[in-house]
């Protein structure tokens, strides 16, 4: 069974920055891409980032580009998102999710229809 567990979120002023972690279990990282997305109240889900499962494939929101990063830890079955120079505007559920990787290893995709498996989710909130 499929698992993943985020953490990471909090309460953080702006232009500070968060570390969100993504667990996984049930699974090996080198066949699925792992992607972040996030959801604020009233608004649809929204890609923030995602890697490939060859590690190569690495894309970013538009909305995030350039104060993001992704890594991961495959002997840790960890994923990372480091998120700085956080706004208001980012306040959001943080969630990651899985896809089977069926195409090329170097491919992921920022559309949350794509993803099978999701956690259950970790709250930002940027505010002074």
């Amino acid at each position: 069974q499929l698992e993943l567990v985020e953490s990471g979120g909090g309460l953080v002023q702006p232009g500070g920055s968060l570390r969100f972690s993504c667990a996984v279990s049930g699974f090996s990282l080198d066949y699925y891409a792992i992607g972040w997305f996030r959801q604020a109240p009233g608004k649809e889900r929204e890609g923030v980032s995602c890697l490939s499962s060859s590690g190569l494939g690495i894309k970013y929101g538009d909305a995030v580009k350039g104060r993001v990063t992704i890594s991961r830890d495959n002997a840790k079955k960890m994923v990372y998102l480091q998120m700085n120079s956080l706004k208001p505007e980012d306040t959001a559920v943080y969630y990651c999710a899985a896809d089977k990787t069926f195409g090329p290893t170097t491919y992921c995709t920022l559309t949350p229809g794509d993803y099978g498996a999701w956690g259950q989710g970790t709250q930002v909130t940027v505010s002074s």
